[in-house]
């Protein structure tokens, strides 16, 4: 007898032959063919460009930093002088790079844009343990590089740990290896960290609670997930509100490898689901087991409900270290990853080139729609971003230690776009593009969007908002989509359209920043225009 998993994929791979790539949606461009570096951590700024961020420590990359740039360091166990770039800026429309300079080890550390458009960057390895950096983003033809905070740390080493900012505009840092523990940055406590007893329960001899999933809710409050447990945390008072049920299918986290993302908070703003999909097999990280399959399995939970429950359904295959990534519409694209193995160095198999669409307005069992296939493998350390004008930035994958390129899966220096649907040319006539948007607005109050379409508007044209999230290890730190309440678009002259916006009702809904603003007509969106939050 076929299990329900095993007959899935056997459909699919029937599917798969039955179906030639062309008849599949989405299309895949080379932005860049060399970037030099490989992006572990990934960034969009309001300006329109790219932060990728590697490690150093790990000898030459393949981007030299500027004549007289080295970087010097006599307890680097490679390069004690090291004049290759580990990070660098790019600038998506020309694919021009700039290489950027960074001092201490970044090596699976955690990021999140503040209030004012600075990008805070914490913890890693080595010397990089307690460090707290800032990239303050500028136009991509001025100058602006890493700071390293000298006279502020974290009080605790942070590796692989979660970073969210909040409704005031500080940023929580959450767990991390051995370190069951959060922080706040600007520190609100005297020692600087707080015991958070959940990441010691959630912990098991594969350490399945790193890169815990940490979600703001529109109550205030935080969902947290780890290993295959979540609990609500009122992090003001350092309360465990309510355990949620276990997540059936075993572990999700690093290194078992699932991803998460909050769906987009729509009507009221109440009420907010989170889905967890994918994951390895428990034990594939101990025994290293390249070839163990990973399931396919999400589960979906309301997390905002007195008594919430996990809606489970499965994906058309398994699969390890796929990214979600939050599209205009408020469908999620999940891409990237493996279908065997675990995270970690030379720790996966059967790259899964197949990115998916879900659509959480469908019912169950339709939910999940198959894409057309890229041709590069993105296994450990790939990432995925959404840019302003609605592609998805394909970036790293690097599953050795040092930079190596004779292998089956070589470190990737190449950095794509995927096109979903909405960006046929034939549906250009549809997207709307935005022509007025001020550049600031404030909770709960109103204002006004114009935009003009080709082809009359017939229905209701959605104001979203989407955040910039630090992408890294399969997880958006900060991502979220929110639906704006609006009017029905009134013309304004020919083929310009008004539409009255209430902006969202207070920092719960959406913390304080620049967010992108996507005008979407009948599933198609504009390129986005960026605004300030405040």
């Amino acid at each position: 007898m076929f299990s329900s998993n095993l007959l899935l994929h056997f459909l699919f791979q029937l599917f798969i032959i039955i179906h030639s790539r062309a008849d599949l949606p989405g299309t895949w461009e080379l932005l860049v063919a060399n970037a030099g570096i490989a992006s572990m951590h990934t960034a969009v700024t309001r300006f329109n460009t790219v932060v990728l961020l590697d490690r150093t420590h790990i000898g030459p990359t393949r981007k030299r930093l500027p004549k007289s740039h080295c970087r010097v360091d006599p307890n680097d166990p490679v390069h004690k002088q090291d004049c290759y770039a580990h990070s660098a800026l790019l600038e998506p429309s020309t694919g021009k790079l700039r290489p950027l300079m960074i001092l201490t080890d970044t090596w699976c550390s955690s990021g999140q844009f503040l209030a004012d458009g600075t990008l805070l960057q914490t913890g890693g390895d080595g010397d990089g343990f307690k460090k707290v950096r800032k990239f303050t983003p500028c136009e991509a033809a001025s100058f602006c590089d890493w700071e390293e905070l000298e006279e502020t740390e974290l009080a605790r080493g942070r590796w692989y740990s979660t970073n969210q900012i909040l409704p005031d505009g500080s940023v929580i840092i959450v767990g991390g290896r051995a370190e069951t523990s959060v922080e706040f940055f600007p520190s609100r406590h005297g020692n600087g960290a707080v015991k958070f007893p959940f990441l010691a329960e959630a912990k098991d001899t594969q350490m399945d609670n790193l890169y815990p999933y940490v979600h703001l809710l529109p109550n205030g409050h935080l969902f947290v997930f780890a290993n295959n447990r979540a609990v609500l945390y009122d992090y003001t008072n350092d309360v465990v509100l309510k355990q949620y049920p276990e997540l059936p299918g075993g572990p999700r986290n690093y290194p078992s490898a699932g991803s998460s993302a909050m769906l987009a908070l729509t009507n009221d703003h109440s009420s907010a689901t989170i889905v967890v999909c994918g994951g390895a097999q428990y034990g594939a990280f101990i025994e290293r087991t390249t070839d163990s399959p990973a399931h396919g399995s999400c589960g979906r939970i309301e997390a905002t409900r007195p008594d919430p429950v996990w809606e489970m359904e499965d994906m058309p295959f398994g699969r390890i270290m796929g990214d979600m990534v939050m599209l205009p519409t408020g469908e999620v694209l999940i891409i990237n990853g493996a279908e065997a193995g675990s995270q970690g160095f030379e720790m996966a198999s059967q790259p899964c080139l197949y990115p998916l669409l879900y659509r959480p307005d469908s019912p169950v069992g339709l939910r999940f729609m198959t894409l057309n296939p890229g041709s590069v493998p993105r296994m450990y350390h790939s990432t995925a971003n959404l840019l302003p004008d609605g592609r998805v930035l394909i970036a790293g994958s690097n599953p050795h230690y040092f930079y190596k390129f004779n292998s089956e899966f070589p470190t990737e220096l190449r950095i794509e776009a995927f096109s979903p649907e909405y960006l046929l040319p034939e549906k250009a006539n549809l997207r709307p593009v935005i022509v007025e948007l001020p550049e600031n607005v404030s909770y709960g109050g109103g204002f006004d969007v114009v935009v003009t379409v080709e082809l009359p508007v017939v229905g209701v044209v959605e104001i979203n908002l989407a955040s910039a999230p630090f992408a890294t290890h399969s997880f958006s730190q900060g991502q979220r989509l929110v639906k704006l309440g609006v009017s029905s678009a009134i013309p304004a002259g020919s083929g310009f359209y008004r539409i009255a916006c209430t902006a969202p009702p207070d920092g719960r809904v959406a913390p304080p920043g620049y967010y992108m603003v996507f005008a979407v007509n009948t599933g198609v969106p504009s390129v986005a225009k960026w605004v300030r939050l405040l």
